[in-house]
């Protein structure tokens, strides 16, 4: 398994930061190069674990599906759609920084199950997701910085 982390301090406060992270069906609103998103599946808690969306980049299309929900805290979802061998999963924690900032973390794990050049496929897959990160923590600064919910 390969992972990578990636970080950023975000002006605005944890609760506003996570307003836009956990509306789990508006990723297009605000996550740069998603084209289209979508809710599958609901949950008793909406957003919740078991949450599930289709994401739509490009001609790729992804399900993310929650599988760790602590508000105002963590995001956890396991990404289909990739080649039949490779599974992957993003994590986000937010951290408050000070009373105005937030300090978010995006982790990403790839697993690829079999192949003779596994270990090198999740190293290149990291590497893509580690770029991927750094964009959608651009996006969900743009986002979050100067909103009051």
């Amino acid at each position: 398994m390969a992972e990578v982390s990636c970080s950023r301090v975000i002006r605005a406060r944890p609760e506003d930061v996570w307003a836009v992270l956990a509306d789990f069906g508006a990723a297009a609103g605000w996550a740069d190069g998603v084209d289209h998103c979508s809710l599958l599946r609901h949950t008793a808690d909406s957003p919740g674990v078991g949450t599930a969306r289709r994401v739509q980049v490009g001609r790729d299309t992804f399900v993310e599906t929650i599988t760790d929900f602590q508000a105002n805290r963590v995001l956890a979802y396991d990404i289909a759609g990739l080649p039949p061998p490779v599974s992957a999963n993003n994590r986000w924690t937010l951290r408050p920084d000070s009373t105005t900032t937030t300090a978010v973390t995006l982790t990403s794990s790839v697993h690829a199950s079999r192949g003779p050049l596994r270990r090198l496929g999740e190293g290149v897959l990291a590497r893509i997701m580690a770029r991927r990160s750094r964009a959608l923590l651009a996006s969900l600064a743009s986002a979050s910085e100067g909103v009051s919910v």
